[in-house]
């Protein structure tokens, strides 16, 4: 399905063609030139340091990033030369990832989490010429393989320090005007693993930017006025997009986070009115629980009349698409948390549980539910709070023709898209990138998903996971998986196929649970297993037969996840288990 529109996201660029914009759409440096003409003096970047708020305009941001990419540029790097970025989340992050395409080069960004072993390995494959990473992380790679780290072009801290130059600290003439085009490559994201085997994939800066514009286009309350919160790990695509690259766009502040401590968290919202909060389902499970744990503080009697208050808030949600309630919670509960100037909440990286999403409708937040992945840059389905549909992940973009591929009698069948944010491929493997289109051009997603009348898609979860029973019925781990979203007693959970007759090539359902360590403290084994087989009964009780989960495994250590909290399943399931059954 293709949507179509009597406006396109770039009508508004037309007025700079030519001299701002020299392509259909804007390269990287073209983007923050474009927000720098329109927005100025204006609040861009900003972060907390204690008590002081440190904030950058988009005048010093675009100034900062042409002396960096001038002084990238004077070190020899050339046009399509690749430069690692590695930090936590920063102004400075931001500032180079901007600065590696005013030096006509690419950028390589790398989970500041990474082992230094894996991750050299992978700048080398990557053929990186230059570093911009925090001073520990410098410290671990030239300790890994100090050969290496000193043949680099350039090393630059992200922080202060007297080892390393400040990338900030260059004080080149400006650059000329870089000679990127829209088709060139602007990035080099390695994929998550979650089947082990981590991928380089090639987004160019049209892939890229029409995703930030087609996504602008359809999320109109969206304004300069807003301030967004830059949480999540900035190599991940999602939160570069959505959140850093989006902003950019949009002339809105953008305010760094340091990480996922609840408090910490709503003292950031607080303190710098940040208007658009985006995160993953365990921030948001994480975050919901923390409110309803304060209302419950207030009595019985007071939690039984709030809830009843969010459920009736939740209903008039559902039927009108407003929240007529908002005022009256945003003055009982969320407006003491620290959500008082919070307007709209955005969700992916995963799917999110209806129940969520129906008790933050209850206190009166908007909410917007998206799906897409790295190979997208990364958005693909936005579920708009206007025309918002309970567990679905929205319909496509402006311009990015999706279809059901596949069908079997459901209807269910594999997602497969094309649109300008589709990646160029893998760097340096061309198998897997032919393997990632179908003979039409479609790129395949892997995921399996329906569409609904509307055009709405529902997603039922990965191929490759399907669990197939002795009936013959396919069983989605995801979709048990999620039923377990707000079992705060259950700190992760993993479900997969066992044979119970290895004559009988078809599965029944298990449970690997990690249970949550600070809910059993004190607890024996034996206290820990009757809890957890009581949670998977209550859950069983709403599934088909069929999807009933058989075996419980309990373990005694955490699964591996990837920075956005997905548990590692290939890893899972490759390795032996470390718990009860």
């Amino acid at each position: 399905m293709k949507r179509d529109y009597d406006t396109h996201p770039w009508d508004e660029l037309d007025e700079y063609r030519g001299t701002l914009v020299k392509g259909q759409w804007p390269t990287l440096p073209e983007l923050i030139r474009l927000s720098e003409d329109k927005y100025g003096d204006k609040p861009a970047f900003s972060v907390f340091h204690g008590k002081e708020k440190i904030v950058l305009s988009f005048s010093q941001v675009l100034s900062t990033v042409r002396h960096e990419g001038a002084h990238l540029r004077n070190l020899g790097l050339k046009k399509g030369d690749k430069v690692m970025i590695m930090g936590k989340n920063s102004p400075d992050w931001a500032l180079a990832y901007f600065a590696v395409p005013e030096a006509d080069c690419i950028a390589v960004p790398m989970d500041s989490q990474m082992r230094s072993d894996k991750c050299v390995r992978l700048a080398k494959f990557a053929e990186v010429k230059a570093v911009i990473a925090d001073r520990s992380i410098l410290n671990a790679l030239k300790e890994e393989d100090e050969e290496w780290f000193s043949s680099l072009s350039g090393v630059f801290t992200l922080d202060s320090d007297d080892t390393y130059m400040r990338l900030a600290d260059a004080t080149d003439e400006y650059s000329s005007y870089p000679v990127v085009v829209e088709d060139d490559t602007a990035a080099i994201l390695f994929t998550s693993g979650t089947t082990g085997n981590e991928k380089g994939v090639e987004l160019s800066h049209k892939n890229i930017t029409s995703d930030v514009y087609m996504t602008v286009n359809e999320v109109r309350m969206l304004d300069y006025r807003d301030v967004t919160y830059a949480l999540l790990p900035l190599h991940h695509s999602y939160c570069c997009t959505a959140v850093l690259l989006e902003a950019v766009r949009i002339g809105a502040e953008c305010l760094f986070g340091h990480g996922f401590a609840v408090s910490r968290m709503l003292d950031d919202l607080k303190r710098g009115g940040v208007t658009v909060f985006m995160g993953i389902p365990m921030l948001y499970n994480k975050l919901l629980a923390g409110i309803m744990a304060k209302v419950k503080e207030k009595g019985k009697l007071a939690y039984s009349f709030i809830r009843m208050m969010m459920n009736i808030n939740s209903t008039l949600h559902k039927v009108t698409g407003k929240s007529p309630l908002s005022g009256f919670f945003k003055s009982v509960i969320t407006g003491k948390v620290g959500l008082d100037k919070v307007r709209l909440l955005i969700s992916g990286a995963g799917p999110l549980s209806p129940k969520v999403v129906w008790d933050f409708h209850g206190l009166g937040l908007e909410f917007i539910q998206g799906y897409g992945l790295t190979e997208a840059s990364p958005i693909v389905t936005l579920n708009p709070p206007e025309h918002f549909k309970t567990a679905s992940i929205g319909h496509p973009l402006a311009f990015i023709d999706l279809i059901i591929a596949d069908k079997d009698k459901n209807d269910i069948g594999e997602i497969r898209i094309k649109g300008p944010n589709v990646c160029k491929g893998y760097y340096k493997d061309e198998a897997n990138t032919r393997a990632l289109f179908d003979k039409d051009g479609y790129m395949r997603t892997g995921d399996l998903g329906y569409m609904d009348k509307d055009g709405y898609v529902f997603l039922k979860g990965r191929a490759k996971n399907i669990i197939v029973t002795e009936g013959g019925k396919n069983v989605f781990p995801e979709e048990i998986e999620d039923m377990f979203q707000l079992e705060s007693e259950v700190s992760q959970i993993l479900i997969r196929g066992f044979q119970k007759n290895r004559d009988v090539p078809s599965e029944s359902v298990e449970a690997v649970i990690y249970p949550d360590p600070d809910s059993f403290k004190g607890k024996s084994d034996e206290d820990v297993r009757k809890r957890m087989e009581a949670i998977v009964s209550s859950v069983n009780k709403n599934l088909e037969s069929f999807q009933k989960i058989e075996r419980i495994t309990i373990l005694n250590q955490p699964m591996e996840e990837t920075t956005t909290r997905k548990i590692k399943r290939g890893k899972v399931a490759a390795s032996p288990i470390d718990g009860n059954q």
